[in-house]
């Protein structure tokens, strides 16, 4: 049946006998795909624009840091503000299985507070941390030349920096070598080791690309911070959730520091888990309401298709008749108008997908280098087109059923009768 030449002529003389409504009718079948493939592909770009914040990122890590209190507990009065210190760091290692590496850290300035830094006649302002080398295995740091923080730079506090690309470019000339060189932060020397690149992209790329990081140990003791810590970064075991090893890392820091433990407020936590989990969520409810709406805008169009094969079963009514008389069987009946209903969908459907997916490509082409903030790289994977191609399929062939079974219906003697 599908590779008889004659059936395919058929059709053909079918569909171009009345060229206007086979085109309004596959205009719709065209539309329903197209918007169908252009909603799926918006969604994946604003899904990847917004979870690009968290590449270079462990997803089973958590950050802490200290707030004011807000509840009276073991006779202290609220508001009252503490800091972290190392010795929470050794107990929080100590004491809790569930957590895999804890890297203190510390900002000169505070958060967000950019500093001066001077290099020879030339100065400009970066934001300046006290880090671990452990931070490395939370959060990506893509060297360009050098080395990163090490063991031996925290035991021997090292006045040593790895800056980003940013910080060369204000501070350097364009091809000078920034290995060996030092740079004065707030009047003390740091000689640089390593220059790295903004890792992901969004707000991370471009903090690491403008910040300068030094040893915890020397920025501790260069700024007069003592056993301070800023804030932590921490890294659930594995087959620990984080949700479950901050809790667990929460209280034991709430203890330590006589805070009431039902005060929300005494600890500020961030948990990539938990966000990751809410937008991944949030993207697969709108994944789910496009597929719901895109099938049904192309359900339309299919509803569209059986309905103008209604009407051409109504005006073959003789000639059905008369392949009925000379003893065609009903399947060839059915097949017929089942394949002639499948290739207007998959005609029209086709050239719907591949629109689609060239004006997805266009966009994406027309995008800033590196993807705009919010919306990178809209597209839909193979598996998505096969998807939509096959429910393109399937849904031909039933359009097709409702009039091949009207036509199996009309009696041949019937048939011969009508004018």
């Amino acid at each position: 049946m599908i590779f008889d030449l004659d059936n395919w002529q058929e059709i053909g003389a079918a569909m171009s006998k009345n060229k206007l409504r086979t085109a309004l009718t596959a205009f719709g079948v065209f539309w329903g795909i197209f918007m169908l493939v252009i909603m799926l592909g918006s969604g994946a770009g604003l899904r990847n624009g917004v979870l690009q914040e968290f590449n270079g990122t462990a997803t089973n890590s958590f950050f802490m840091w200290t707030q004011t209190t807000s509840k009276p507990y073991k006779g202290l009065q609220p508001n009252r503000h503490f800091d972290f210190t190392l010795d929470d760091a050794a107990a929080l290692k100590q004491n809790l299985s569930e957590l895999k590496i804890v890297a203190p850290m510390n900002q000169l300035g505070g958060y967000e507070s950019p500093n001066n830094v001077v290099r020879g006649l030339k100065t400009a302002a970066f934001s300046v941390y006290g880090i671990h080398p452990d931070l490395a295995k939370i959060q990506q740091f893509n060297l360009i030349n050098g080395r990163f923080i090490n063991d031996l730079d925290i035991r021997d506090r090292r006045k040593v920096a790895v800056v980003g690309d940013k910080v060369l470019e204000k501070l350097f000339a364009v091809g000078e070598n920034p290995i060996g060189q030092y740079i004065k932060v707030n009047g003390v020397n740091f000689m640089i080791t390593g220059t790295l690149h903004g890792s992901g992209k969004g707000d991370q790329a471009r903090e690491q690309a403008g910040s300068i990081y030094l040893p915890f140990t020397a920025f501790s003791q260069a700024f007069n911070m003592g056993k301070r810590v800023g804030w932590f970064s921490i890294m659930s075991a594995e087959n620990v959730l984080a949700s479950v090893a901050e809790e667990k890392a929460m209280a034991l820091l709430k203890d330590r520091h006589k805070v009431a433990p039902d005060d929300a407020r005494a600890i500020g936590h961030w948990n990539m888990e938990v966000e990751f989990k809410k937008l991944s969520g949030l993207f697969m409810g709108i994944e789910m309401l496009v597929w719901f709406v895109g099938i049904g805008t192309l359900m339309a169009g299919i509803i569209g298709v059986s309905n103008i094969m209604l009407i051409v079963v109504k005006e073959r009514t003789r000639e059905i008749g008369v392949r009925r008389a000379i003893g065609a069987p009903p399947s060839a009946i059915v097949s017929q108008l089942i394949l002639e209903s499948i290739t207007l969908t998959a005609v029209a459907g086709y050239a719907g997908l591949v629109f689609g997916i060239g004006l997805l490509e266009l966009v994406d082409r027309s995008l800033p280098p590196g993807g705009a903030t919010m919306f990178v790289h809209p597209g839909v994977d193979l598996t998505v087109a096969l998807k939509a191609l096959g429910i393109l399929i399937f849904s031909g062939a039933l359009a097709g059923l409702i009039p091949a079974q009207r036509a199996l219906e009309i009696s041949p003697v019937e048939a011969l009768r009508t004018e």
